[in-house]
């Protein structure tokens, strides 16, 4: 932990009411401003105790406190350094440590994962059995997506009409897996914008996941592999589609020590800064927009998917009240942290029913598990879809 970062924070309490954990139970040791008095008291002497591991596991990373903080506290590096920290200094209990060992030995390997999509039509019905012997496998099955049939992405998409640019496509673990959809509609819509799609083979985890938990050592060592993938396919420009993993890599150079030598740009952001050329159809639907945080928060993305949503004629955009509290999904939080994940979950529901909107656009995949497993736990089933889907069938003339 970084002491000058930590002497950053005046303890203004601006924080407060942007934490969710904070809003959730009141206390203060649950606060941004609290897990940083705590990170202090380490850094001069004191131990990590059970105590103190407990109130750093309950912090979402959601990174609200960073957007809210007018002194400029880089509470998002503080911790992930914290977490690192905690999963070198205190052993877990045998069922925490058996449940996180399966969860980082199954999520950044997208061939493991997709051994599990025979079964998730199953899931949903196996989660109350699960959830009785233990809370984490009870909320794995419960967030289970209803997996459509899988799509194997080519290899390059050729730009449609005259070539604008060129661009690699990260396909990701959870995405590539559970929301094939969205990386086809992704590739189709670069491709109508004027850009050739190379999609390397062999794709593997980013490291997102491992990084957000404090697993700083497989982070490193999938994120070096994610280099070399993209380096290889010699590109200057990596199009991503999931918030958490286009976070995790634009801080490769601070995860690695050195720049990867290719810009990451979400691909919402790609396209604001490409400029459309491809006619738009109508898609008259009326879409509220879920701010992903790790698109809004960490990578200060807001403005480019509503440009994108809003120049779709027909579409009526609305906006979700609390829009920047944390769903509950925030990387494995809502796997790790089953209860809190869910009262959050509870409430973006909520906010997103009282909007009155027929689809709700999410921009990463965990939220979208996330928000429709609320939805439906409140009665109130609602049709979820990423921005490169409502792009794709307005660029298209189809129905989305």
């Amino acid at each position: 932990m970084d002491p000058e970062l930590i002497n950053d924070c005046v303890h203004c309490g601006f924080c407060l009411p942007t934490c969710p954990t904070y809003v959730l139970w009141g206390e203060e040791m649950d606060s941004p401003r609290g897990r940083i008095h705590l990170m202090k008291q380490h850094v001069e002497g004191t131990p990590i105790t059970a105590e103190m591991a407990g109130h750093f596991d309950a912090c979402l990373g959601c990174m609200a406190c960073v957007t809210a903080c007018p002194s400029g506290v880089q509470y998002d590096r503080l911790i992930e350094q914290t977490r690192a920290e905690v999963e070198r200094a205190r052993p877990r209990e045998p069922q925490d440590r058996a449940v996180r060992g399966m969860v980082f030995s199954l999520f950044p390997y997208p061939r493991r994962l997709r051994l599990l999509r025979p079964v998730m039509g199953l899931a949903e019905r196996m989660a109350p059995f699960l959830g009785r012997a233990n809370p984490s496998l009870g909320a794995m099955a419960a967030l289970a997506p209803r997996v459509g049939l899988r799509q194997r992405m080519p290899r390059l998409v050729r730009a449609r009409g005259a070539r604008r640019a060129v661009v690699a496509m990260l396909t990701g673990c959870v995405q590539g897996e559970f929301f094939p959809q969205v990386n086809a509609a992704t590739a189709r819509v670069l491709a109508l914008e004027g850009c050739d799609v190379l999609i390397p083979p062999g794709q593997g985890c980013c490291g997102a996941l491992s990084v957000h938990s404090g697993r700083d050592e497989q982070a490193r060592r999938l994120a070096r592999r994610t280099v070399r993938t993209f380096r290889k396919a010699g590109v200057d420009t990596v199009v991503v589609n999931a918030a958490g993993c286009g976070s995790s890599m634009k801080e490769y150079g601070e995860l690695l020590g050195e720049e990867p030598g290719f810009r990451v740009l979400d691909l919402s952001e790609y396209l604001v800064e490409l400029g459309p050329v491809a006619e738009r159809h109508p898609l008259p639907l009326t879409v509220a927009y879920h701010d992903a945080c790790h698109l809004a928060h960490a990578q200060g993305v807001r403005a480019q998917p509503r440009e994108l949503l809003r120049a779709i004629p027909g579409l009526t955009l609305r906006e979700v009240p609390d829009a920047a509290i944390c769903c509950g999904s925030a990387g494995t939080y809502n796997l790790f942290q089953p209860e809190a994940a869910r009262d959050l979950g509870d409430q973006k529901a909520k906010a997103v029913a009282s909007t009155g909107a027929e689809l709700l656009v999410s921009a990463n995949p965990g939220c979208t598990m996330q928000i429709v497993s609320a939805m439906r736990r409140g009665g109130a089933d609602i049709r979820v879809a990423h921005t490169a889907e409502v792009l794709d069938a307005s660029l298209r003339g189809v129905r989305l």
